[in-house]
C-alpha cells in the first residue's frame, strides 16, 4: 500500500453509521487464508477475481489469493481466461466475505517475474497449504486447480486502488477507501 492513509467515504452515514476502520479491515484480510483443497472451516474463505474480456463483460472466477505487504497474489496458467484477460488489461477486482466485512478491491494486476519475489511468494502459499516450486518464470506443482493447465502457472500482483467493505455484525456500515 502508499505511505500514506487511504481516503475514506462513509457511505452509511444516511443511517448515521460511523465509518469502519480501514485498519481492522486490512488487519482481517492479512489474517485470512484462502481456500485450499480439503480445508474449509472458519478461517479459510474464497477469493474471487473478475477481469474483463475482449468485448468490455465481466469474467468472474474464484483463485487461491494471499494478501502480502497489502497486495493481493494470485497464480494462473497463461492460456486461462482470467490471465489472457489480465494480459491485455490489468484492470480487475477481487471479492472476499471474511469475518465481519464483506470487501470488495478494485486495482490492477500485474506479473511477478522478479525470481527472488518469486521464491518468497513461494513460501508464503506453502504456508496456506499449497507448496510450490518456481521454474520457468512462475510456479510449478504437481497439481493445481483442474482448470489451471499446464505450469507453469504464472503469478501476479494486485494493487488496490479502491477498497469498499461493509461490516456484517452489529453495528453495521460501509465505507469507500482510496489509495
Amino acid at each position: 500500500m502508499a505511505a500514506n492513509e487511504p481516503t475514506a467515504k462513509n457511505l452509511a452515514d444516511l443511517y448515521k453509521l460511523a465509518p469502519l476502520d480501514w485498519n481492522d479491515v486490512r488487519g482481517t484480510l492479512e489474517t485470512n487464508l484462502t481456500q485450499a483443497p480439503g480445508t474449509g472451516g472458519p478461517g479459510h474463505h474464497t477469493f474471487w477475481l473478475s477481469t474483463l474480456d475482449a468485448d468490455g463483460r465481466p469474467h468472474m472466477t474464484a483463485v487461491g489469493a494471499f494478501w502480502v505487504d497489502g497486495r493481493y497474489y494470485f497464480c494462473g496458467g497463461p492460456r486461462s481466461r482470467k490471465i489472457r484477460n489480465i494480459e491485455r488489461d490489468p484492470r480487475c477486482a477481487f471479492g472476499v466475505a471474511i469475518h465481519g466485512y464483506d470487501v470488495a478491491l478494485e486495482g490492477r494486476a500485474v506479473r511477478v517475474i522478479d525470481e527472488t519475489h518469486l521464491q518468497r511468494l513461494a513460501k508464503v502459499f506453502a504456508e496456506g497449504g499449497w507448496a510450490p516450486t518456481v521454474a520457468d518464470g512462475g510456479f510449478t506443482h504437481e497439481f493445481s486447480a483442474p482448470s489451471a493447465g499446464p505450469p507453469p502457472w504464472y503469478v501476479y500482483e494486485f494493487t488496490p486502488e479502491d477498497a469498499y467493505a461493509v461490516m456484517s455484525k452489529e453495528p453495521g456500515g460501509a465505507t469507500r477507501w482510496t489509495f
